[in-house]
């Protein structure tokens, strides 16, 4: 066996002298079991006796067996650990000898019916929640053990996984084609049929396979023509008429999942599926896209606000730079101000301050600056309006009716 499989089937290699004596070791019982077995014999049982112990399996062949932990097991049964080479994987020996070792720990082989319910288990309680193959069939054998089964092999557990895969998605097919209403399928179909009304498909709302394209594509950035895409994008996909509830009962990642496999395909392949498969990943693409979309549309939004904020504000600073660089002396009043602190940063403002500036000039710098502050908010309201309703007004409108922003009344505790 390679060590690439040792490493798929999760066979540990490197073990340290602590966990060694943890792990490896015979204890009275197992060195018991040795009785009138000597050689290769004696070592091999030693060794598959703790490496079932560990892994609830019997290894696939001698190389899946740690070199370490053959050292050490065959210092504790005193056979030489080039035994361990010499040891009859195909005799009639190892054959009893798993027979006591699956008697001695209280597992029995796999039948065919016990897998048929393997694959039904594994379909029913992982394949709604669990992607990797890989790790479905770490479910498997942690079953297997559950169930005091030796778990069959690594081929046939890979076999179980892709039944119980298949099953699963024809039944989550089935039921996802079942949830849709014959219009919503019809306008499914038209997603990726071969001539649809105009050379766009602007004469049906499924779109055609233009808008299929089109759906798949992320917005080109800020700006009115790609928001007003979206928003366009947005209400067609609408209009398929997706249930609310679609997926409810399934994973986020497996959704995804379905999802991206449908990005992948072309048109033709999905015209060549079986309808329930075909709409199934339609529908995933749909359902995630018109989320995706909602949540671009409100970023475009925020992005939209901040950038019309930040050009009134700009224009409005710039002006009053301008016109606060014009306050007559303003320079010469704080400079001498702030010598007058620092000369005596203990005195107070009436006998060191008011000497300086007096006190109707600081009323009049603090009014100033007030009216200033108030204005320029003003100024910065106004310049906004104007900017909506120029340009972006176009944007907004469209904007907040595909958001469909609802106002909630905070509760009054009646």
């Amino acid at each position: 066996m390679s060590s690439t499989a040792e490493e798929e089937r999760g066979v540990r290699q490197d073990w340290e002298p602590e966990g060694l004596i943890e792990v490896w070791t015979l204890l009275e019982d197992d060195m018991a079991k040795l009785r009138n077995k000597s050689g290769a014999n004696r070592l091999g049982f030693a060794l598959l006796l703790k490496f079932f112990e560990v892994e609830a399996r019997f290894p696939e062949g001698a190389r899946e067996v740690p070199e370490a932990a053959v050292g050490y097991v065959a210092q504790q049964v005193k056979v030489s650990a080039g035994e361990w080479a010499a040891y009859d994987w195909a005799g009639r020996a190892i054959k009893r000898h798993r027979v006591g070792i699956r008697e001695a720990y209280g597992f029995r082989i796999c039948t065919e019916e016990e897998q048929a319910q393997l694959a039904e288990w594994l379909g029913v309680e992982s394949c709604p929640v669990e992607l990797s193959r890989d790790r479905l069939a770490e479910a498997v054998v942690a079953r297997c053990r559950k169930l005091l089964l030796e778990p069959p092999a690594p081929g046939q557990v890979g076999r179980l996984v892709g039944s119980a895969v298949n099953t699963f998605e024809e039944g989550f097919c089935q039921a996802t084609a079942g949830r849709l209403s014959a219009t919503t399928r019809m306008l499914l179909d038209e997603l990726v049929a071969e001539d649809v009304g105009g050379a766009e498909g602007e004469g049906s709302v499924g779109g055609g396979t233009a808008f299929f394209t089109e759906l798949k594509a992320d917005p080109a950035g800020l700006g009115l023509e790609s928001l007003l895409k979206e928003i366009t994008k947005l209400e067609r996909v609408r209009k398929l008429q997706l249930p609310s509830e679609l997926f409810a009962d399934m994973s986020e990642k497996q959704v995804a999942a379905w999802r991206a496999r449908d990005s992948k395909e072309y048109p033709s392949d999905l015209r060549a599926m079986k309808p329930q498969m075909r709409y199934t990943l339609l529908a995933a693409l749909c359902h995630v896209r018109q989320t995706e979309i909602t949540d671009t549309l409100v970023d475009l939004f925020i992005q939209l606000v901040a950038k019309i904020n930040t050009r009134a504000a700009k224009k409005i600073e710039g002006e009053f730079v301008k016109e606060l660089r014009r306050v007559r002396g303003k320079e010469g009043i704080l400079l001498r101000l702030a010598e007058a602190a620092v000369a005596e940063p203990n005195g107070t403002v009436r006998r060191v301050i008011y000497p300086v500036a007096g006190e109707s000039t600081l009323k009049a710098l603090a009014a100033k600056a007030k009216a200033n502050e108030a204005r320029y908010r003003a100024r910065v309201r106004m310049v906004l309006r104007s900017s909506y309703s120029n340009h972006w007004r176009r944007m907004l409108k469209p904007l907040l009716k595909a958001l469909e922003l609802k106002a909630t009344t905070p509760s009054t505790g009646r």
